[in-house]
């Protein structure tokens, strides 16, 4: 039988090679297409895209890719959830995204722009956070007693 944490390594082990997980970043701006076309066929073709992603990639070859450690180290959060300050950048992106949807919606395309923008910048700063989470709970780990 399939646990939450056995599902979530096997997404991890793919999704942590950086062609996932930059092209999943790059792909931030296609989720308003089908806002913005108001065309739902668009929202099924990325739906899929955005879906199967994470299995597209092979598992990486070493983990030394920075955005591989951020994959891995938001591997690590989310089964923590610590309130830390990578909590409050992950409740600021998603409000920045939902800002970006109803732009999207009002078709105010500098408004998207901007907030999209704001969106994918915030998500380095997350990924930042990862990549120093995972090295601190490394270290940790390293000096606890087994």
């Amino acid at each position: 039988m399939w646990s939450v944490a056995r599902v979530r390594r096997a997404v991890f082990a793919r999704h942590c090679n950086p062609w996932s997980a930059w092209t999943r970043w790059a792909s931030t701006p296609l989720a308003l297409v089908p806002i913005w076309t108001r065309r739902w066929g668009h929202a099924a073709v990325i739906g899929v895209w955005l879906a199967i992603n994470p299995f597209v990639f092979g598992k990486p070859k070493h983990h030394r890719a920075w955005a591989t450690r951020a994959m891995l180290g938001e591997e690590l959060w989310i089964a923590e959830r610590p309130a830390d300050a990578a909590m409050l950048v992950s409740v600021l992106t998603s409000a920045v995204s939902l800002s970006a949807v109803i732009a999207a919606r009002r078709r105010r395309l500098k408004a998207a722009v901007v907030a999209t923008a704001l969106q994918m910048a915030l998500t380095m700063v997350y990924w930042a956070q990862m990549v120093r989470y995972r090295e601190h709970r490394r270290r940790a780990d390293a000096l606890s007693p087994q």
